[in-house]
């Protein structure tokens, strides 16, 4: 049994660090596509709200709603 709840805790760690390195791969994906994208105006400043949010929800531990939030640049951009 010991062994069990030992490993449900050490996967929920690492979930959260995978979370944790997902999150600058798709900054890297965003700032890729913005060198060559044809946005509006409208847009490129939502893309660059929602990186910079991204960005900071990352540096603040929040790597799920970093995530989501950078999810919503990369639609704009239709990065995959």
């Amino acid at each position: 049994m010991l062994r069990v709840i030992v490993t449900v805790l050490a996967l929920s760690f690492s979930a959260g660090s995978a979370f944790a390195f997902h999150c600058p791969a798709d900054m890297a994906k965003i700032d890729a596509a913005m060198k060559t994208a044809k946005l509006s105006a409208a847009d490129k400043t939502k893309v660059e709200g929602y990186r910079k949010d991204g960005e900071a929800l990352h540096k603040a531990g929040k790597h799920q709603e970093s995530v989501d939030t950078l999810a919503k640049a990369m639609a704009i951009l239709n990065i995959k």
